[in-house]
């Protein structure tokens, strides 16, 4: 069973090409570095899309 719907995938998939050509960017404007930041910010763009995924560990 997939947590995550394809085109949230897509999203995420989309964001970290971003993030391994250089250009992407966190909300202060600055270059992410990490990895995970970059994961981090692909979730919460597909979060606010709307699209199928796990909901936030509290």
């Amino acid at each position: 069973m997939a947590k995550y719907s394809k085109k949230a995938q897509d999203k995420i998939g989309d964001v970290m090409k971003e993030y391994k050509e250089g250009k992407l960017k966190s909300s202060s404007g600055d270059k992410v570095t990490s990895k995970k930041q970059a994961v981090a910010i692909g979730i919460s763009e597909a979060r606010e899309k709307g699209l199928k995924v796990p909901k936030k560990k509290k």
